[in-house]
């Protein structure tokens, strides 16, 4: 008999957001005994019953949470063309390697992904031998887990390449090899397409993936593969589902407020989201990360960690009246007047420095949209009529104006080539996803960084650095791992 340890501690908490018993991810009921201490889990007796798995799905997401998600965005905003990193983050917007200090930072996200990877194979491995819990429950908790294997792998894949992959059948070995990229993309092909189709059509707890978010990460994927017409087909269901929207606004304050504000239990154009709220351990770290005290808009002021500056293309070249611009803030840090400072998340009733109730847009609608818009015109090697719509109601929200309304602002399709609009549509998702995470991962998928860094930053990228290096502790504890010739270029 085998047993596991699982950790329970940090997956409870009371939702200040849901008036009634919907859960959010990774957290019990409102009035459920909400933290189990760790204990000792026995397999045999333990993965039987639906909440019994449920309450192991939802171990699946503690790892990402707390501030881990929020580091990994934040270690790749500091390395896109708009923003630098202050302090100890500095050396990843200098763009010449890793530091000790940011191998380190790295090492971690690199255990967290792996230990959500853990988690979520002890699901797969287990629910399906359970003995009080319909096939059903099973399909859709092994689904839930398999998308989030498959969004684990995803980051690893995008920023160390190939890895190891550890899975249901082997995850009691030690020794891996390192997999190459194409194969771990086969999984995460496979774990989706399995999530997508048993996973609900509607989550029955706010936060939860349905398969329209299975769907969307999906067109991401082929997106990133190459496969155009694919990637255009999934994002197009999600569209054509009729289930999502982008929320309409009219100001810098609605878009605090109404798209990422701290008192939102979900939007119409959310699809998956890491939800947080007002619970010590439980809130969004990114408003600490992102802040500055005088900015007035997080109550325990904030570390300023990543910031931009007026004075460069980026910045200079972004057209006035795009609401968007305006979530950055002049702020001197001490670096001069012209510092900017993200003002995208707003949360003055926060109760800590990880208290605030803003949620975390990993997917919304807007992501579908943009995806589709891309790969219809990358399928089609030319800007289409369908392309050109997706892409407006994105930029006619960001101007105030209703997003399925033509307005003064459209681009025309007469006016763009190839090339120009599928440069268009890269930039609009820079606009789109500020502090997101998502930039650095666009320019390495177009194979545009040093292009775009040199051109906004005027720096030159060394190559280690379009890679992080595998942990040391990796390659100590993983025998099937050779230092000389399984370690990044570069470290």
């Amino acid at each position: 008999m085998r047993y596991y340890k699982i950790d329970f501690e940090k997956i409870g908490k009371i939702s200040l957001k849901i008036a009634a018993a919907s859960l959010l991810l990774g957290l019990a009921s409102c009035e459920e005994a909400l933290v189990e201490k760790p204990k000792f889990i026995v397999v045999e007796n333990f993965f039987n019953t639906s909440d019994e798995v449920e309450a192991a799905v939802n171990a699946i997401y503690s790892p990402l949470r707390a501030t881990n998600y929020t580091v990994y965005e934040t270690s790749l905003e500091c390395q896109a063309d708009y923003a630098y990193g202050r302090g100890s983050w500095a050396p990843l917007h200098e763009q010449q390697g890793l530091n000790d200090a940011n191998i380190s930072r790295v090492q971690g996200l690199w255990n967290n992904f792996y230990l959500s990877i853990r988690n979520a194979n002890l699901v797969i491995r287990n629910a399906p031998n359970g003995t009080s819990i319909s096939q059903e429950d099973i399909a859709k908790h092994v689904g839930e887990a398999k998308f989030m294997r498959a969004f684990n792998y995803f980051q690893l894949v995008r920023n160390w390449a190939g890895v190891p992959l550890r899975t249901e059948e082997n995850m009691t070995e030690n020794d891996l090899r390192k997999s190459t990229p194409e194969e771990v993309y086969a999984l995460i092909e496979a774990d989706l397409k399995e999530a997508e189709m048993n996973l609900p059509d509607r989550a029955a707890n706010v936060g939860r993936p349905t398969r329209w978010a299975a769907k969307t990460m999906l067109a991401e994927v082929l997106l990133t593969l190459g496969r155009y017409e694919e990637a255009k087909t999934k994002a197009d269901e999600v569209i054509k589902s009729n289930r999502f929207s982008l929320v309409p606004v009219q100001s810098v304050q609605d878009f605090q407020t109404d798209v990422f504000g701290p008192e939102l239990v979900s939007t119409t154009e959310e699809i998956f989201y890491l939800k947080y709220t007002r619970q010590v351990n439980q809130g969004n770290y990114m408003l600490w990360i992102t802040n500055h005290p005088s900015t007035n808009l997080f109550n325990f002021g904030g570390a300023y960690v990543v910031y931009g500056f007026t004075t460069e293309p980026f910045y200079k070249n972004w057209p006035e009246g795009d609401l968007r611009k305006d979530l950055w803030q002049k702020v001197n840090i001490g670096l001069g007047p012209n510092t900017l400072i993200s003002a995208k998340f707003a949360d003055n009733q926060a109760i800590s420095q990880q208290g605030a109730g803003n949620d975390d847009p990993v997917y919304g609608y807007n992501d579908a949209l943009l995806l589709f818009a891309e790969a219809a015109t990358r399928a089609a090697n030319a800007p289409t009529a369908e392309a050109l719509e997706a892409l407006n109601q994105v930029h006619r929200r960001a101007y105030g104006q209703l997003p399925g309304s033509p307005s003064e602002v459209d681009y025309e399709l007469a006016d763009y080539t190839t090339e120009t609009f599928l440069d268009l549509i890269i930039q609009e998702r820079a606009y789109e996803f500020l502090y997101l995470g998502k930039r650095w991962l666009d320019l390495k998928r177009i194979n545009k960084v040093k292009e775009f860094v040199k051109k906004n930053k005027g720096v030159d990228v060394a190559d280690k650095h379009l890679l992080w290096p595998i942990p040391v502790s990796e390659l100590n504890f993983n025998r099937a791992l050779n230092p000389a010739t399984d370690q990044n270029p570069g470290y």
